[in-house]
């Protein structure tokens, strides 16, 4: 493999203190490493949502499938995020979206987003997922007044793009409602909910091994050579042959598997902070009671939200560099300004600390589809930091896509649209400092 950050972000360091690993019991030889030779009419690279999600729709259709992770399902992004299953997928602006794709597009890409929470909803129902779903939609909370007069016209917007009310809050009704901070507003979008990831993974396995499929975790693929009757893929005990391929790995891609994702995606760490279980007299103390969850303004945005057994969860972008220095600053980072937000938990223990890769296309949007001059070969990836809806409805559009099929689930014009390389190649992580001061000094 050829990834371009350090050794450290792909190790045990970044998950070690991951909260969600505790709640999930270990399920061992549930997935086994390949060995020897295995074949299917389609193999696919990564077991997070998108992977997972793509099996169990090609399991269902009666396809033969085969999953392979470089460590076990959910160990990437899937099994370390936030929990926000909600509206986004892309960064571009709807300005941006119909302008680049015209404005029926537009309202495609809408629907897709609503419609990929209506999807991840149904998938926990339709497979007796229980993953401590709480939250009537999300609210955005404003940092400053700036911010605040421009979360004001976005209610306009979530109704012209979403054909939602939104509802807006000020502090002090910010405040009556359990939510009470240093915001100047808020904004309530009903459309969302939070859940535990790694326990919507682990339901995602037991429903694709159900199916019929196949998951081998301690299984990374080091080649992939293409012949006339599909694929063969290498690992270190395995050759698997499939007429097929999916590649569903994200952030934690590799450049050279297949070369074409060289360059066209950016992974860019995420932190968080989990607590212990708060007291009452300390959710009061905070004012903040309210289980909804919650995002700030900031380009750099924090994210945080209030769990069904009273641990706070915080997060926020993370740092440029991996390395356990590294980690051990940007959790003292984010433990800063988990105080500064909130100044009554400055001596609530924060035992749980994390980090992640979410992941970016240079156009800010989304790809899903074919891979170029790779016949009968597909992938999905850059989610923007919204990967638990979209990288499941990713995952759906895939298993259709694979199968030379109309996709069941609508299929956006703004996520057909080709992924451009970043420039600088393998070093576009020196595009990252650039951008965070940037967007920073767009935060003040």
């Amino acid at each position: 493999m050829t990834r371009i950050f350090p050794a450290y972000a792909y190790g045990d360091g970044p998950v070690a203190g991951c909260y969600w690993a505790t709640t999930v019991p270990d399920e061992p030889g549930a997935t086994p490493a390949a060995t020897g030779k295995i074949t299917a009419d389609v193999v696919i690279i990564g077991a997070g949502f998108t992977g997972l999600s793509a099996a169990l729709h090609l399991a269902q259709d009666g396809v033969d499938v085969v999953v392979l992770d470089s460590m076990y399902p959910g160990w990437g992004a899937s099994g370390r995020n936030g929990g926000f299953c909600c509206l986004g997928g892309a960064k571009a602006s709807s300005a941006e979206l119909a302008h680049r794709f015209g404005q029926d597009a537009l309202s495609g890409w809408r629907q897709a987003e609503q419609d990929a929470v209506a999807l991840v909803a149904r998938l926990l129902q339709e497979n007796d997922i229980a993953a401590d779903t709480h939250s009537q939609g999300e609210t955005i909370l404003a940092h400053n007044d700036r911010a605040a007069r421009e979360l004001r016209k976005d209610a306009d917007r979530v109704k012209a793009d979403y054909a939602v009310d939104a509802k807006w809050h000020s502090p002090d009704a910010l405040r009556d409602i359990g939510m009470a901070g240093p915001f100047t507003a808020g904004l309530t979008i009903p459309v969302g909910f939070a859940l535990n990831p790694r326990k919507y993974v682990a339901g995602l396995v037991r429903a694709v091994l159900a199916a019929g499929a196949r998951v081998h975790g301690h299984s990374a693929v080091t080649q992939i050579a293409r012949n006339n009757n599909g694929f063969t893929l290498t690992t270190d005990q395995a050759t698997v042959h499939a007429s097929r391929l999916i590649v569903a790995t994200n952030g934690y891609s590799s450049e050279d598997l297949p070369p074409w994702m060289a360059g066209r995606y950016l992974p860019a760490q995420s932190n968080v902070l989990v607590t212990r279980p708060l007291t009452q007299a300390e959710l009061d103390a905070a004012g903040w009671t309210s289980r909804q969850m919650a995002y700030d303004t900031r380009n750099l945005l924090h994210y945080f939200r209030l769990m069904p057994d009273n641990r706070f969860l915080f997060g926020m972008r993370g740092g440029l560099l991996a390395s356990a220095k590294a980690e051990a600053n940007i959790t003292a980072r984010a433990r800063h300004h988990f105080e500064q937000m909130f100044p009554a938990w400055r001596n609530v223990e924060t035992p749980h600390g994390w980090s992640g890769m979410v992941c970016f296309s240079s156009n800010r949007t989304p790809y899903c589809g074919p891979i170029p001059d790779m016949p009968g070969a597909f992938a999905g990836f850059a989610f923007h930091g919204n990967g638990v809806a979209m990288g499941s409805y990713a995952g759906a559009l895939l298993a259709d896509l694979v199968q030379d099929r109309p996709t069941r689930l609508p299929y956006p014009k703004v996520m057909r649209a080709a992924a451009p390389r970043f420039p600088l190649g393998r070093f576009r992580r020196a595009l990252l400092p650039a951008g965070y001061a940037l967007a920073g000094l767009r935060d003040i």
